[in-house]
């Protein structure tokens, strides 16, 4: 009676609330995976002065050789039995997902997803294949928010609805989908992929099971962050985990028959940490991971490809013309592309471990040869061709500034190449920094520009931006140190005594000069513990467990 009273106050009461709320659905904030939070007005340059720990909170997962947590979803209006919460959503590697309130850093629920495969749950977990939950969730959007987080598909609806709970008594559907309209007040889920293969339909207010789980991947495999784009479900894998080809996943929550559609690169795995991104015709765009390159027998290694919705039929790729010399070396095409508009079209810019970013044209990604891109850079990092170490690793940002200026911003592991020279420097960097590029005309055609390099970070992840600031993470993994190797599995313990606590750095997006630091406030690394940006606050997680919050002080 007390869950009912609450939700019939909070919908009497939602009108009288601003609607303007900023969150953070899925990996990079939204599905062209720029990192750009749009919505931010409390932190800027003049108020950065005033941001600090708001609050740090374990959470108990087991932690599966370097990954433990992963970077929260946002969530600022929830309607639940304790009234509006805004809430921190994160997914943990032993099969776990917690739900935080954001306000006073309090846990809401924890959700334990138990393994549903014939095969079991792998009891070896390596750096590589750590087994467990690798994926992060995706929430669904809220319903005509008009934020552009699910570009437009041709041939499919707007942005889906969240699926409602089962009356009393009434048999569950058979896998979660989407509940046609509803609006504003559509209960909505985070849609989680456990180990087991098997995606999740999680009511965000409860916790509460929306559906019973489907099968959508083979157990035991590397997926990485899912995408809800116009009702269908997508993610990548990589490695070859649990004996599982490397492939481009899709489902139809609509379909009654949830269908699993697939591409395989036929060489070469994808395995950008923000997952695959989208242009606005629904276009998904992935990276291959380094091998053999021959379309003639469909292997397309070391590429970047263009994937039609829902079908996944191969569109479009471009290769670089050293492939074959990048494969020898194991310098892979490993990050998720981002997509962005540019005088009404999309261009896409890419990178991996050689240290290079490539500028695409959606039209025709690497011309008539599929070897020619619109822009391809000087190498930026690698002098050394060091892969373990160096080059650009998991995923890219790009925001536009109040002039018009569109910029594009890579987190730069190891020593930046002698001969890059970028218009402002902020010291000097031997462990890695992020760079930051202008797009600007030459010669009639779009081109990268080399604007800023930030100060020294170990090791950072993906940038994220903001009103004007640009938020980096030096997650402080050393990567170049700690390779250690024992019957071929890198090591987690060597990497944690090797690596140092992550430090939050917040910058000047124009000039990449330090406007704040945390300083020692952190006591762990992070792996793959990208940031996540809403309402006045920045969000991460450490290897010991640790989700933090820092942001402005709420007034009261």
């Amino acid at each position: 009676m007390r869950r009912i009273l609450v939700w019939a106050l909070g919908l009497a009461c939602l009108s009288a609330i601003p609607m303007g709320a900023a969150d953070w659905i899925t990996h990079s904030g939204d599905f062209q995976r720029t990192g750009w939070q749009k919505d931010e007005t409390k932190i800027s340059k003049d108020t950065v002065k005033n941001l600090q720990l708001l609050w740090k909170i374990k959470l108990e997962t087991k932690q599966r050789s370097v990954y433990a947590l992963y970077g929260p979803l946002i969530v600022e209006r929830a309607i639940t039995d304790r009234g509006f919460k805004e809430i921190a959503f994160v997914a943990g590697a032993d099969n776990d997902l917690f739900a935080v309130d954001a306000d006073l850093g309090k846990l809401l629920w924890k959700k334990h997803f138990a393994w549903h495969a014939e095969a079991p749950e792998t009891e070896q977990a390596s750096f590589l294949c750590p087994g467990g939950l690798t994926a992060w969730p995706v929430l669904q959007p809220l319903p005509q928010r008009g934020r552009g987080q699910n570009p437009p598909a041709a041939a499919r609806g707007g942005a889906p609805a969240a699926p409602a709970p089962a009356a009393p008594g009434a048999a569950p559907p058979a896998a979660p989908a989407p509940q046609r309209g509803g609006g504003l007040f559509a209960i909505r889920a985070i849609y989680t992929l456990s180990g087991d293969g098997d995606l999740h339909a999680v009511n965000i207010n409860t916790g509460d099971d929306l559906a019973p789980p489907m099968k959508f991947l083979p157990p035991n495999g590397k997926p990485y962050s899912l995408a809800l784009v116009n009702n269908v479900v997508y993610t990548i894998t990589g490695q070859g985990c649990g004996g599982n080809p490397n492939s481009v996943y899709a489902v139809d929550l609509m379909d009654p028959a949830k269908t699993v559609h697939s591409w395989r690169s036929g060489s070469g795995g994808l395995w950008g940490t923000a997952g695959p991104s989208f242009g606005s015709d629904g276009t998904i765009y992935a990276e291959t991971g380094d091998g053999q390159y021959d379309p003639q027998t469909n292997r397309y290694a070391n590429s970047i490809v263009a994937l039609t919705p829902l079908e996944l039929k191969l569109k479009d790729w471009y290769t670089p013309s050293n492939a074959e010399w990048l494969w020898k070396r194991d310098l892979d095409m490993n990050v998720t592309p981002v997509v962005f508009p540019y005088k009404g079209r999309d261009l896409i810019v890419g990178s991996g471990k050689e240290g290079r970013f490539f500028m695409l044209d959606a039209t025709s990604l690497g011309g008539a040869d599929h070897r020619t891109p619109l822009y391809r850079s000087d190498l930026i990092s690698n002098e050394e061709v060091d892969f373990a170490g160096a080059g650009t690793w998991g995923s890219l940002a790009t925001w536009q500034d109040p002039a018009g200026t569109r910029w594009v911003l890579a987190p730069v592991w190891g020593p930046k190449h002698p001969n890059a020279k970028f218009q402002v420097s902020n010291g000097e960097t031997n462990v890695g920094t992020i760079a930051a590029f202008k797009v600007e005309e030459r010669n009639g055609k779009p081109a990268l520009t080399n604007g800023w390099t930030a100060r020294n970070m170990v090791t950072p992840a993906a940038p994220a931006v903001a009103n004007g600031v640009v938020f980096a993470l030096a997650t402080g993994e050393w990567v170049r140190q700690a390779n250690d190797k024992e019957g071929g599995l890198y090591q987690a313990d060597a990497r944690a005594q090797k690596s140092a606590p992550a430090v939050l750095y917040i910058l000047d997006a124009a000039t990449g000069k330090e406007l704040w630091s945390s300083g020692n406030q952190v006591t762990s690394f992070t792996h793959n513990g990208e940031l996540s940006i809403a309402n006045g606050r920045v969000y991460f997680t450490t290897y010991d467990n640790t989700l933090y919050c820092f942001g402005i002080p709420m007034e009261h």
